[in-house]
């Protein structure tokens, strides 16, 4: 950094004061640079920021700290620094003339203007390289074809003074909504408009091909995919695939209803449908999703935690020798513990004499309609229904629990048990539950402790006290997610700082150097005959699509331009083959979906961070990231402490101005996006 201070050393905005330092020559907005313009027939550079703006400061570490870019910008530029809070006017004109040409506006400013202030070029963050370039050609073209830059200036003034939008010079982003467009169509034609999930059996959840659905409806506004969507996550909770007394996802039905359910139940789908229908509740408010999450987080707590705090990997389909024999029902046992509420309930769970699948006299618990349609159905008030149904499920799980259980698989994986944490952390903020957070906590903890490699890498699997497998892909890209939920629970920076250790560890022992993509198996692992990647999204999403996703936030929480790199170059690897075949290449689609609209960056800060975390959490932006905390190491948390409630909002390396309360930033979101 130059020792020697610019003309910014005089001035009174800390803002400026942050710069003074540069081996940019700054001047403040004024005279004596003003008339220097003039005098040497010079471009001005007026740059606009405030103390608080994130990219601001990036665009300061990458380019006006560079003697390189410092050289060009003196060389060719007088170079004006305001602080938009000083002087709005100055900026209310620069921004009108980026709008202009851009058709896009925020902080940082620049803009470069002929010797009379009028503006002729600029934007808002640039990466150095392209900074450099900006600079050099239109200095260039102001050296070798004067009287075109003063018809671009003639134009945007003229633009300014009459604020009519002239034609806008968008530079076209790379991705766009016709690449959403071009996966969504052909997939729409394998819908079931009648049971949900996709025309053929058996069904399988597919966890994340729905929250793409759930996401991509909302952003585009797209009624097909949400009704789809809903649909099907309404006819899975209430069908027999889902454990209508004990909570928890099998994991699939054999039929195309979802009645007749394959009886295990497995970690990561129940991991990854919590998260599921936590959103799809957050979405739509329908108490019935909800109602699933509370369950299936109870299933989670009384049947599959260890001592330890971690998740169990299975229950069988089997108990005794036969597939179901836990789960089902014959109507005189089921009469005698319903007693006087048999009848309403024989209805309810949709049960017959005969049996309502291929074993005779048994039946599987189901339902054709939500409690709100049952209750007014058979005239009960909702309350009524709910009392009843809470004590008939009591008493039938009691019953059930004295049965022969099922095999349960006892081993616990990292990386389905991360899916649980991320399910559990998401649900805390949803439903504002401290017990959701405690279980995923917990969880986290132990694995950051006792699931450690002796290189501070994870081991796979935890069984009796021991682990001994080193981890996965997935292990690494599952848990780093889980951690970045976590910290978005609860503001522990300590969870990122562990994401971000585990992120280099991938970079050291999954990488390949010739491919974006990270190897499945680590290089220090056994050798085998090959190494391979895992790129396509199944019922669980691909390790290489969750990493991707996890280098995209990380790199924007930490301002790492090669993580965020190292992702879009990943993305762009696949983008084409998504539309062949977008089911399976869903979690891509999700990361598409976030170039195409941009990921909210929602700082909070001030005394009432919980409440306001909250309320915002009452609200569906599914493409977000939200942080806040005090003494931050995170760079979009510097500069932003405060007792004052003020929320931040930025995207796509754009901040705006600071709003104090959650209806004006969901404006603010709101009017990006569109």
């Amino acid at each position: 950094m130059n020792m020697e201070p610019n003309n910014l050393i005089k001035a009174s905005s800390p803002y400026l004061l942050q710069h003074a330092h540069n081996p940019v020559n700054w001047y403040e907005w004024g005279q004596e640079a003003l008339e220097k313009a003039k005098r040497e027939n010079k471009l001005i550079l007026v740059s606009i920021g405030y103390s608080a703006c994130h990219w601001c400061h990036v665009m300061e570490r990458e380019s006006f700290e560079n003697h390189e870019v410092a050289e060009v910008m003196n060389r060719h530029f007088i170079c004006i620094k305001v602080d938009r809070e000083e002087r709005p006017d100055i900026d209310q004109i620069y921004m009108l003339a980026i709008q202009l040409m851009t058709g896009s506006g925020g902080w940082p400013l620049n803009c470069l203007c002929l010797p009379d202030q009028r503006p002729i070029y600029g934007g808002t963050y640039f990466k150095k390289e392209d900074w450099i370039n900006i600079l050099e050609n239109v200095a260039e073209l102001w050296q070798n074809e004067p009287d075109k830059a003063k018809q671009y200036a003639d134009r945007l003034t003229d633009g300014i003074r009459n604020a009519e939008r002239i034609i806008p010079n968008v530079k076209r982003e790379e991705y766009a909504l016709e690449h959403l467009s071009e996966i969504i169509t052909p997939w729409k034609q394998y819908f079931d408009w009648s049971e949900g999930g996709y025309n053929r059996a058996p069904k399988f959840p597919m966890p994340n091909n729905w929250q793409f659905m759930l996401r991509y409806s909302l952003l585009t506004g797209d009624e097909e995919t949400r009704t789809s969507a809903l649909l099907t996550l309404e006819k899975m909770a209430l069908g027999g695939i889902y454990d209508q007394i004990g909570g928890g996802f099998a994991r699939y039905s054999v039929d195309g209803n979802w009645h007749v359910p394959h009886f295990e139940k497995m970690l990561y789908d129940n991991g990854q449908l919590i998260s599921l229908y936590a959103e799809a509740y957050q979405y739509s408010r329908m108490p019935l999703f909800k109602e699933v999450v509370e369950e299936s987080i109870g299933w989670l707590d009384r049947e599959m935690t260890s001592e330890e705090g971690l998740f169990y990997s299975a229950l069988d389909a089997d108990s005794e020798g036969v597939e179901g024999k836990f789960y089902v029902w014959d109507e005189t046992e089921f009469e005698k513990i319903t007693g006087e509420h048999h009848a309403l309930m024989t209805a309810y769970y949709q049960l017959s004499e005969e049996g309502n699948w291929e074993e005779e006299q048994t039946n599987i618990l189901l339902r054709q309609q939500t409690d709100e349609k049952f209750a007014a159905e058979k005239e009960l008030s909702l309350d009524e229904l709910k009392q009843q149904l809470k004590s008939v499920k009591a008493k039938l799980l009691a019953q059930r629990n004295q049965r022969v259980r099922p095999g349960l698989d006892d081993k616990c994986l990292t990386a389905w048990n991360a899916m649980a944490i991320k399910g559990l952390a998401e649900s805390s903020g949803i439903f504002d539950d401290t017990a959701y957070y405690l279980m995923a906590k917990r969880a986290a903890d132990f694995i950051l402790s006792g699931l450690r490699t002796p290189d501070g890498g994870l081991y796979r699997n935890f069984k009796n006290g021991k682990a001994t497998i080193s981890g996965f892909l997935d292990d690494y890209a599952f848990f780093i997610e889980a951690l970045i939920a976590l910290y978005q629970a609860d503001f522990d920076e300590r969870w990122l700082i562990e994401a971000k250790a585990l992120t280099e560890q991938v970079f050291r022992d999954f990488a390949d150097p010739e491919s974006p993509m990270f190897f499945y198996t680590p290089s220090g692992g056994e050798t085998l005959i090959a190494r391979k990647h895992e790129i396509m999204d199944n019922v669980i999403p691909a390790s290489n699509s969750v990493m991707a996703q996890n280098l995209h936030t990380l790199g924007l929480l930490f301002d790492e331009e090669r993580y965020i790199n190292q992702a879009a170059a990943m993305l762009a690897a696949v983008q084409p083959q998504i539309k062949t075949y977008g089911s399976a290449y869903s979690n891509w689609a999700i990361q598409l979906l976030n170039e195409v609209f941009g990921l909210n960056e929602i700082a909070i800060t001030g005394k009432s961070t919980a409440a306001l975390k909250k309320e915002i959490n009452d609200h569906y932006i599914p493409n977000k990231i939200i942080l806040s905390g005090t003494n931050s190491t995170l760079p979009l948390l510097k500069d932003k402490e405060s007792i004052e409630t003020k929320i931040y909002i930025c995207r796509n390396k754009v901040c705006q101005l600071p709003v104090a309360t959650v209806d004006e930033a969901l404006k603010l979101i709101t009017k990006i996006t569109s």
